[in-house]
């Protein structure tokens, strides 16, 4: 009889230390995933969403403001290289660039002066210029707004996940009865991995969004660069490329 309370006795450690089956089994970062609330799986895949578009925009507009520098900084050596107002009109007849842009606009504009080149002529093509630089500049800039939002959000929203996936634990103690911390933990690490991934996605977007929007304000001086010189073009009085404007165009 005593060597059976004796055995019993060791057993009983074994017994409490086998494996709940109420436990999650699988505790790596898709694990919890998979058994998440439906509330954090959805604020999971939000995140993962967002964090895909970040990406998505860092690659199309690095390609984008690549392209458009390269040209920016060709059309500004063929202005710094001196040319007449009707040769670069010719250069960029049928182009849809941005200094083929300021260029035209600025043949237009003297083409609706008469090739009068005063005072007012001048104000009046800064002003054009300047127009066509803040157009130009917005085209360029469309979905860095997106990632300046992802990046101001995504980390609250990963907190909802957090408070959301917390409260459920909470109330998996209550009908559990117990606060054992290996019940406990599995609930609360599901919870915490929504900041986490809150985070990740938030991240990148405030850097990449920090990147571009330098990336933008050199390629904006690159575009103020080849207004000035449109500006110094003109103001030489350059009245001899006036009149043949109108067949350059």
């Amino acid at each position: 009889m005593l060597a059976a309370g004796v055995a019993l006795t060791l057993a009983s450690p074994a017994f409490a230390q086998g494996e709940n089956p109420l436990l999650p089994k699988n505790l790596s970062p898709w694990g919890m995933f998979l058994n998440a609330d439906i509330v954090v799986k959805a604020v999971m895949i939000g995140l993962a969403i967002a964090s895909l578009v970040t990406w998505t925009i860092w690659l199309g507009k690095t390609v984008e403001l690549r392209m458009a520098t390269r040209r920016v900084r060709r059309r500004l050596r063929l202005l710094e290289s001196g040319p007449r107002l009707a040769e670069a009109v010719r250069v960029c007849d049928g182009e849809r660039d941005a200094v083929a842009q300021l260029v035209l606009t600025t043949a237009r504009e003297a083409e609706l002066s008469g090739g009068i080149i005063d005072d007012g002529f001048k104000e009046r093509v800064a002003l054009r210029l300047e127009r066509v630089e803040a157009a130009v500049t917005r085209q360029i800039s469309r979905g860095t707004g997106i990632l300046a939002t992802i990046g101001a959000t995504a980390p609250f929203v990963g907190l909802f996940g957090t408070v959301w996936g917390i409260m459920n634990a909470f109330i998996g103690i209550s009908e559990s009865h117990t606060t054992n911390l290996a019940v406990v933990a599995p609930g609360i690490a599901e919870a915490l991995l929504t900041t986490a991934i809150g985070l990740v996605a938030a991240i990148p977007a405030v850097v990449i969004y920090n990147h571009l929007a330098r990336v933008i304000s050199g390629y904006k001086a690159l575009l103020g660069d080849a207004s000035a010189q449109l500006l110094l073009m003109i103001s030489r009085g350059d009245r001899a490329s006036a009149p043949r404007l109108r067949a350059a165009e």
